[in-house]
Order: structure tokens, then sequence, then C-alpha cells
């Protein structure tokens, strides 16, 4: 017992210094109204900067656009990379250098795609404008990142192009991990390869697939760096996150304690979903696993 205890404590303590004391570090600031100057806080204003939260157009706008790109995830990104790693996991000559094209924008960073991005979608000499003046279809060109109506769904793009690759390799990993007796035996009976995939195949990827969706939607929630590098939230906060919003306050504009109010918000929403998210759509995954690991013992 002791030699447990013993092991388990420098990572307690870790635990403790990096994540737990930062939290309620967090909430106790987002109680102040503090610019980040001048030793510890003040002049507390209790719940005033919550209050302000919930009014402010920006920050409401913020939670808006979060669950349209939210929406735009789960019902394009992940079902493209589904379909790609069913692609890929079909045996024809080249599918390694597949893969790893389609993997190798998840390992630049984000601010590589950022920067990448923001040259490819410019209004003037653009990669985006020219090669749709090259093949005729001029007109369809725009300010992808400068006009209100359309830099969301042009970060939606450069978040797909970025990210689709990671859920690719998961989803092909959970493909490969499907015995294909199972396969061969759903054939032999006479399924056709929509029953076999419908029937057979997702059922057996769902766990892959609940893991995917999760991730897809803290990852969302949090989105800062790529935000930042492509618009900085503009044109008229028509591409911010609650993550730019709350740097912008906490370090533009030296207003911490309302930038760590919007990071109690943010952290809040996403424990209220990991929770959630666990006790009613990942529950089987984990009873599955529990009872695994006992039945080994």
């Amino acid at each position: 017992m002791w030699a447990i205890a013993l092991f388990l404590l420098p990572a307690v303590v870790l635990f403790g210094l990096l994540v737990l004391a930062p939290i309620v570090i967090a909430m106790y600031t987002s109680t102040f109204k503090w610019n980040g100057l001048g030793g510890p806080p003040t002049n507390f204003v209790g719940l005033a900067n919550f209050t302000r939260l919930f009014e402010d157009p920006v920050f409401l706008g913020d939670l808006r656009r979060g669950l349209i790109l939210i929406v735009l995830t789960l019902g394009i990104q992940l079902p493209l990379a589904l379909g790609i790693a069913l692609l890929l996991n079909q045996r024809f000559r080249g599918r390694a250098v597949f893969r790893v094209l389609f993997f190798a924008p998840f390992v630049l960073s984000e601010v590589i795609a950022g920067v990448l991005f923001t040259m490819v979608l410019s209004p003037n000499r653009g990669l985006a404008n020219h090669l749709l003046g090259l093949l005729g279809l001029a007109e369809l060109g725009g300010t992808w990142l400068a006009d209100p109506k359309t830099v969301l769904y042009s970060l939606f793009f450069v978040m797909t192009w970025k990210y689709f690759g990671f859920h690719m390799i998961l989803y092909l990993a959970g493909r490969q991990a499907i015995p294909p007796e199972l396969l061969e035996s759903a054939t032999v009976d006479g399924a056709t390869p929509w029953q076999v995939f419908r029937h057979v195949t997702l059922p057996l990827l769902g766990p892959t697939i609940r893991i995917s969706v999760f991730l897809s939607v803290i990852g969302t929630i949090q989105l800062f760096d790529l935000v930042w590098v492509l618009t900085r939230g503009g044109p008229v906060h028509g591409s911010e996150t609650m993550a730019v919003t709350m740097f912008d306050f906490g370090y533009v504009r030296s207003e911490v304690g309302y930038g760590t109010a919007i990071s109690v918000v943010m952290f809040l929403i996403s424990l209220a979903f990991a929770l959630a998210y666990q006790r009613f759509v990942m529950r089987r995954d984990i009873e599955g696993a529990v009872t695994t690991m006992q039945e080994r013992r």
C-alpha cells in the first residue's frame, strides 16, 4: 500500500500544481476586476464578470459560432475522415504514400498551417482564387478571410485540412482491428457491401467513433491558435471563438478578471460535456473495459 502511494505521489503533486491549482486560482481571480499588475487582486466584484459575460454579444456570438463549428465538424469532417480511412484500408499500390500525405497536415503546427492558408486564401494573389481563375471559375473566388459571411466556413475548411488526418488514422486503426472473418462471414451469408458496412463495420467502429467525436468537440471548444494566426477573430468578430475572446481581454486589453471568467466558463462547458458524454455515450465502452480487466484478473 505504501509502495503504491509512494509511486503515485509525484503524479498527484504534479496534477495538483499544474491542473487543480490553476483552476482554483482562475475561479478566485474571476471574481475580481484586475488588470494583472500591482500584486494580488483587491477589487472584489463577485459575479459581476459572469453577469457581464452573458450580456456580451461577442461572447454569445462565440457560443453560436462554436456550435456551428461543432455541427460542421461532426457532420462533414468526421464522415470525410471515416470515408477516406475505409478507402485507404483497401489494397492498392501507393496506399502508404496516401496515408502519409493525408496525415502530414496534422504534424504541422497550427501556426504554420495558419500562415500557409493566410497566403492561400489571400484575396489578391492567393492560390485559391488563382486556381479558380485557371479553371474558368473566377466568379466563385472571393475574399475568403475578409468577409464576415464566409470567414467562419473558410476557417472550418482549414480546420478540416489540418485535423481530419488525425481522425482518419484513428478510424483506420479501428478498422484494421476488426477481424476479417466477421466481414467474410457476412459476405458469405449474402450481405451487400453496404449491409456489411452498416451492420458489421460501423457498430464495431463505435468505440473509435465515440472517442473521435469527444476529441473533436473538446478541441473545437478550445480552438485558439489557428484562429488567432488566420484572422485574430475578425472580421467584425466573424470567426472569434471563446478562447480568442479570453486571450483578447486577458492579455491584449489587460482585463484579467474578465478574461479569467471566460476561461472558467470554457472549463465548465468542457467539464459538463465530458461528464455527460461519459455518462450517456461512453458508458458501455467504459463498462466493457472494466469487465475485461476484471476477467483477466
